[in-house]
């Protein structure tokens, strides 16, 4: 009876690995193949073959890497760009603080661990009932997706002279459609999503009289202004 409860739990648990193993996949084969458009966008706004395939390799970072190539497309200098990006890529380290306790890797794996802490391998982790699970659906999905993401980036920057006129294809529009697919389904609260308006008002409503990038970096005051409003409110039906 024994043994044949530890089978049954050990088929059970290597169907759920194998179910983590599949959601991971679908994830990092989904997001990495937007990595063309990025490879294109990039050698199109003037970078060349090898910064484009640096920014991949080094910052990964898929809307960090849309910002910095869109606001040098549009005129921006490096330093509001790099700015942009910046501000863009401060989230992982939020996610890495709650990775950190989720998975507790060993100190010798945390550094090359924080190189795939993403939106991507945030949500399948966080998603998971266990460590054990969680552990398996963060490194398929950064595996996956960063082999991915690396070798379409360097797809679409190798085929972007034979596409010739990039703005022609629209791909330009593909690194904030993939930004906003991403984005839309974490936004659960009304606060949440009222930074959300916000900072879509503020950067559309600047883009006309800043230079280009600088409305990205004005766009991230919708966050305080959302919450100091919000906790005026909670204030005030306090003392109601």
């Amino acid at each position: 009876m024994a043994d044949r409860t530890a089978l049954k739990d050990s088929e059970t648990g290597g169907k759920a690995d194998r179910a983590v193993v599949r959601d991971a996949l679908g994830v990092g084969v989904a997001v990495g193949l937007s990595g063309f458009a990025f490879g294109v966008t990039s050698a199109g706004s003037g970078l060349t073959l090898m910064q484009t395939c640096a920014l991949s390799l080094l910052v990964f970072t898929g809307a960090s890497q849309f910002a910095l190539v869109g606001a040098l497309a549009a005129g921006g200098g490096p330093f509001t760009a790099a700015a942009g990006a910046f501000f863009l890529g401060v989230r992982n380290a939020f996610y890495g603080l709650r990775l950190s306790q989720l998975l507790a890797l060993p100190r010798a794996v945390r550094p090359f661990a924080a190189q795939w802490v993403i939106d991507e391998t945030t949500a399948v982790a966080l998603a998971q009932p266990t460590r054990r699970a969680a552990r398996i659906g963060f490194v398929v999905t950064g595996l996956s997706l960063y082999v991915l993401w690396n070798l379409t980036t360097l797809l679409g920057a190798l085929g972007a002279g034979t596409l010739g006129d990039t703005d022609a294809w629209g791909l330009d529009a593909a690194g904030p459609a993939v930004f906003l697919a991403l984005l839309a389904p974490m936004l659960k609260t009304g606060t949440e999503r009222a930074v959300a308006g916000l900072a879509v008002l503020l950067g559309l409503g600047l883009l006309p009289v800043l230079p280009a990038g600088v409305p990205v970096l004005m766009a991230a005051l919708a966050a305080p202004v959302v919450l100091w409003a919000d906790g005026r409110r909670k204030g005030r039906g306090d003392e109601e």
